[in-house]
């Protein structure tokens, strides 16, 4: 039965961060807000400006019918005040209002005495802001002029209203505009909830299919996904490909040392029990000396086997670099190693002057040399020779003994694990065949080949390489 995410989250100590349905709508819900700020601002600067203006012309219309009521009357202005003055001042109930008609010298005909003037009186009307009895008012100021035989001069109207239903108006337009926003942001916020609902369905149903996969199937996944979520699922098949390989690496060498250890620690037990019973020392000596010549091979079986494994590890997971094959040739024979391999051996060094550059890794590279030169040691002929050069633009690091070398039909079987690896096995103890079938796995990994010439110096056999650009 497959386990839940979560739970299988907790087991490897991993916690789920949040949901991209959480982050969607915090997101949008941030937005919203902020955009909610901005637009109530807006809607409430317009709202007090459309406020403004109505009840602007509502007090213009009243100045102007007081302003029309007066009259001249045996040579004074008298004001009969209009109805209709105050009926359109009454449209806004909550506001207190305020007038003033006053003649020339500033003599008040009637109204408050103290109302506010404006700063400037050039305008035959005005409208200012200012208070009235300590709360914040507008006003309006209209002069009407006389010229006749029996007055001559001004008469000013001056009308004021508080401007508590122009803040209600205005209010009222911004909350009009915040409610179609927040109406408009709640059915945004349900249709990308859904949007995304939609979208991450095919994530789940991948996560379903990969949870009921069994553990040991790591075929690649073979779904339809949209675009983006196919990213993931190339990366997550190249992922299992990489543990596929390496499985088969595992099972391999299992399969491998298996197959081989068993018939040499077999013969190394029997030869052990013959030494124990032996009572006479020279057959004694030579039971000893066959079972160090075994262990000797045993090692050098375990060390390619090793060397193998690496080396196809390092295949999926080192980093190309750029690497100089003259310095693994010169390493190799700086370290000495073939002096232990094969003591009183000649061993020759023959490196380019110009650089033999790869892009490749370089314990890679040296591991599959090291195996070439001791196959040649264990079954070559001396002086062994081991080099690096460029042939026709080819990067090549070679080893090569005086040898015949191995014959046609071994030469078609060179590169399989465990097939003989020289002509001459009799010489040195059979060879397992994995020196070259490594050397043969590096080269091909690289992009190159594992190649075979004989000439009148010898036998060579080269890894052949691309050569790496110039750098800039």
């Amino acid at each position: 039965m497959a386990m839940s995410d979560g739970v299988r989250s907790r087991e490897i100590g991993i916690s789920a961060t949040r949901s991209l349905t959480a982050r969607l709508v915090t997101g949008l819900s941030g937005l919203m807000i902020v955009g909610g700020l901005i637009l109530a601002l807006a809607a409430f600067a317009y709202g007090r400006a459309a406020a403004r203006d109505a009840f602007d012309r509502l007090l213009v219309g009243a100045a102007n019918d007081i302003a029309a009521s007066i009259s001249i009357r045996d040579g004074a202005p008298v004001v009969d005040l209009p109805v209709s003055a105050f009926e359109l001042l009454a449209l806004a109930p909550d506001d207190r209002i305020a007038y003033q008609v006053s003649g020339p010298k500033g003599a008040v005909l009637t109204g408050y005495e103290d109302l506010p003037r404006p700063g400037t009186t050039a305008q035959d009307s005005e409208l200012y802001d200012a208070r009235f009895k300590g709360e914040p008012a507008r006003y309006i100021r209209v002069t009407r002029r006389f010229a006749e035989r029996q007055f001559s001069g001004t008469v000013e109207v001056i009308v004021g209203q508080t401007l508590r239903a122009r803040t209600q108006l205005a209010l009222s337009i911004t909350r009009n505009a915040l409610g179609g926003l927040a109406v408009g942001g709640i059915a945004m916020l349900a249709f990308a909830i859904i949007i995304v609902h939609s979208a991450l369905r095919p994530l789940e149903r991948l996560a379903h299919r990969i949870s009921e996969r069994d553990p040991q199937d790591l075929t690649p996944i073979r779904a339809a996904v949209p675009r983006e979520v196919d990213v993931l699922v190339q990366a997550t098949n190249g992922f299992m490909g990489r543990l596929d390989r390496q499985f088969a690496t595992m099972k391999s060498l299992i399969s491998d040392t298996a197959h081989q250890l068993r018939t040499p620690v077999a013969a190394l037990r029997a030869q052990s029990d013959l030494a124990a019973e032996e009572d006479d020392p020279a057959q004694r000596a030579q039971i000893v000396a066959k079972m160090h010549s075994g262990t000797v091979r045993l090692s050098r079986l375990l060390d390619q086997m090793l060397s193998r494994a690496l080396v196809i590890h390092r295949a999926d997971s080192a980093r190309r670099a750029r690497v100089d094959l003259r310095n693994i040739a010169l390493d190799i024979f700086e370290e000495g190693d073939h002096a232990t391999l094969a003591p009183g051996s000649e061993i020759q060094l023959e490196i380019a002057e110009a650089e033999v550059p790869v892009l490749a890794d370089e314990l890679s590279l040296s591991e599959a040399a090291k195996n070439l030169l001791g196959n040649a040691l264990a079954h070559g002929e001396a002086p062994v020779t081991i080099g690096a050069e460029l042939r026709d633009g080819r990067a090549r690091l070679w080893v090569r003994d005086a040898g015949p070398g191995p014959t046609p039909e071994l030469r078609a079987r060179l590169g399989e694990r465990f097939a003989p690896g020289h002509s001459d096995t009799r010489r040195r103890g059979a060879s397992s065949g994995l020196g070259l079938a490594i050397a043969q796995s590096v080269a091909e990994t690289y992009g190159g080949t594992l190649e075979m010439e004989s000439d009148a110096a010898g036998f060579t056999i080269a890894i052949t390489l691309p050569q790496a650009e110039e750098t800039t």
